[in-house]
Order: structure tokens, then sequence, then C-alpha cells
């Protein structure tokens, strides 16, 4: 579970803007939406994280952070040595030449030693604190610093009583420090390959399978999303491909998918006259299947986006999607949200951050739940809690009163 993000000098937010999800041990919580955590506060956080705003308000830059964060974490190995990060600063003079800091905090196993997840279920989590300073330098000519650098990434542990010990900590000359009980000595040879816009996970990864840093490449693994280049691949053929080749994520599919279209009654695989494998869709009162994409824009963008939030589900995962309500209709969204509330079809407390437009879907959330993003006139995104707006009630009608515009981050037209 995600506790707490902070962001600074990312796309539009210029200024640190902080998400604190935690909720106090007093806040009521009939309905299991809150999940406890893992540091003996008695505090909570939410299972479902809402964004509304304005258009181009920097609901998405949010959520970009956490899927940087994944693709940091475990990709940016892949990327060219002069690359640049997959991330852009504020667009202006002073923030193109400034460091972009992203820091979160989260629950994960406290014994960061064993490698074996399968061993671990049950086992203690304990609160971590991840932060990551970087720097686009700009591709000019005979600049030996240009692409990507990393300026500083730590990883720390904070127990519930008594001060936070470093895992690992990286300076911006390669220098790796490490506590002895995530030791990366033996990997000295591997933390010599460290190249400047790469994480020190997903460098250790590619040279050796099981490594101190595998359970917390574990963690980053387990924030799926639909946001480009950190995501399912949301392209017809590759979604195909998928679910073929997870048939227990098709099995899934077919067990909720009348929710979306009432006259559906399965999904299955069969050869189109292309000779391509394609998805067709079977309906009630018709004689032969209708191929994909003869359905509707609902149930399409359904199918897609199902695998990241049953992944979620599946692994306690943070599900990371853009523009749910875009095409899904409104009836389902709290249908949705209800997985991650029921222990059933959630027993490992997973996450969902979501922003829409849909802002009926506010009568369906509680305070704790939805945060708002609005610009300035400078451009720069300021983001805030509805529980941290003084004043309001947990009986108040939150869509009504958003429409409006007591809580602000409304459009503005004229």
């Amino acid at each position: 579970m995600i506790h707490r993000l902070e962001i600074e000098n990312f796309y539009s937010i210029r200024e640190t803007q902080v998400i604190d999800l935690r909720i106090g041990a007093k806040v009521p919580d009939d309905e299991g939406r809150f999940a406890q955590i893992n540091d003996g506060s008695g505090e909570r956080v939410p299972k479902t994280v809402a964004f509304f705003g304005a258009n181009a308000s920097g609901k998405s830059n949010v959520l970009k952070a956490l899927t940087f964060l994944r693709w940091f974490l475990v990709d940016s190995v892949n990327a060219a040595p002069d690359a640049m990060l997959e991330f852009v600063s504020f667009a202006d003079t002073t923030g193109t030449a400034s460091p972009t800091r992203i820091k979160i905090y989260f629950d994960w196993f406290e014994d960061l030693s064993n490698t074996n997840l399968r061993e671990m279920e049950g086992r203690p989590f304990a609160l971590y604190s991840y932060e990551l300073r970087v720097i686009n330098n700009l591709r000019i000519l005979d600049n030996p610093e240009r692409g990507g650098i990393v300026l500083s990434e730590q990883l720390r542990m904070h127990p519930p009583s008594g001060k936070s010990r470093r895992v690992f900590e990286r300076s911006a000359d390669g220098e790796v420090k490490s506590d002895t009980g995530f030791s990366l000595k033996r990997f000295s040879h591997i933390l010599a390959k460290l190249r400047k816009n790469a994480s020190l996970t997903s460098t250790v990864a590619q040279f050796i399978e099981e490594s101190p840093v595998s359970v917390f490449l574990a963690w980053a693994k387990r924030i799926p999303s639909n946001l480009h280049g950190h995501k399912f691949d949301l392209q017809e053929n590759a979604m195909v491909q998928y679910y073929a080749s997870h048939p227990e994520m098709l099995a899934s599919l077919n067990e909720v998918i009348h929710r979306v279209d009432f006259g559906l009654s399965s999904a299955s695989f069969m050869q189109l006259p292309s000779g391509d494998l394609g998805v067709t869709f079977a309906h009630k009162g018709l004689d032969f299947p209708l191929i994909f994409q003869a359905e509707s824009e609902g149930t399409k963008n359904f199918v897609k986006m199902f695998p990241i939030i049953k992944e979620a589900l599946i692994v306690g995962g943070t599900a990371v999607v853009d523009g749910l309500d875009s095409t899904i209709h409104p009836n389902l969204l709290p249908v949705i949200l209800h997985w991650f509330y029921d222990k059933e079809t959630n027993p490992h407390n997973a996450q969902l951050w979501i922003s829409g437009h849909s802002v009926s879907l506010l009568e369906e959330l509680r305070k704790e739940e939805i945060f708002f993003t609005e610009k300035d006139e400078n451009g720069h995104t300021r983001v805030y809690g509805l529980k941290d707006i003084e004043g309001v009630r947990r009986v108040d009608n939150f869509y009504q009163k958003y429409l409006g515009g007591v809580y602000g981050a409304v459009p503005r037209i004229g």
C-alpha cells in the first residue's frame, strides 16, 4: 500500500506537492474502504484514490509519477546510455535546470533478504520510503553530460519505533552504500557498471535474478498502468496476445463481462479470416460471435483495462488507471470500486489510483479518497485532498458542492 507521495518539478508540478493518504484511527470505516498501515500507529490508507480537476490541470501527471517510478526501477537499464529519462520537468528556464524529485512511502515485506516471495506470504510488513532525484540535461552537441542523470536514490526502512535505517543509498558519483541486512558488497562488480541514467535495481536485476534488490523490485513491478510507456500495451494485437498467454485472466474476464454488457455471455479466441488470432464475443440472441472491433467503445475499453485492475487485485499491487471513466458507463464504476473494498476480491489490500471527469463518482467516494488538481496563472499544478479542506463533513453532497465550485478545481469557461 502507498501511504504518501511527494512530487517536485515533474511535468506541470513545479513546487513540491504532497499526497498524504494517512487516515486517523478514529475515522469510521464500516465498508472496508481503508487498510491498516503496518507501522503500529493505528493509521490507515484508502484502497481507492481518485483525482478530479479541469482538463490539463495535472491529474494525469500525478499518476505519471507512479508509472515513471515503476519504469525507472524496473526498466531504465534498457535505455540507451545517453538517453533522456522518461519524464519532462516543468517547462521554464528554472525547471529545466533543476532536479526532479519523487519520494514515496509504502509498506512491503520487512525481510528483504529472502528472495522467495512465495515463502514470504504472511510474513510481517514494514514501512519504507524511496526517494529519487534526477535531471534531464539537454542533448546539446559536445555536452558530455547530455541525457538523464541520477543525482541520488535512497531506500530507507522506518520501524514502528526508533530511527529509520538505510537500506541502500546512491550518490551522483555512483557510490552505493548499503545496510548490513541488505549487503551489496558481493555485487561490487555489477555496481561498477551503474549508468548515470539507470536505477540500481534494474542494473543488478539484469545480471542476477535473485539478489537483495529482488524483493524491492517485486514491489515496483506490482504497479500496472494504462499510461504511455509504463503499461500493459493496450493496442489490440498486444491485448489479444496478453489474454492468449494468460488464460486465467480470460476466465476472470468471463466471470464479470456480463456486467459490462447485459447481452454479452462470454469472450473466447478464434481464427479470423486474416489468419490472425482474435478475441470474439458471444451475445445472447445472436447465432454468431462478434469480433472485437464490432463491440461498443465501453466494452472494448473495459476488456483492455481489466488486466490492469485484476493483476493488482491478485498480487496486492497498485493499479494506476488514467481516464477510467472515459467510456465506461457510470453505473459500472462503483462496481469496480467495490472490487477493491471487498476482502474476497481484494485479499491483499491492493490499491486503485484513478483520474477522470465523471464527477458523479463523487457520490460513491468518501472524502479521504478524493483529491483535486488545479493550475494557477503560472501553469503550476496544485494537488490537495478533500479531507484537508476545512469544514468538509462526511455527510456533505460532494458532487453538488464540487459542481458549485465550493472545492475549486473546476473548469472556467469564458
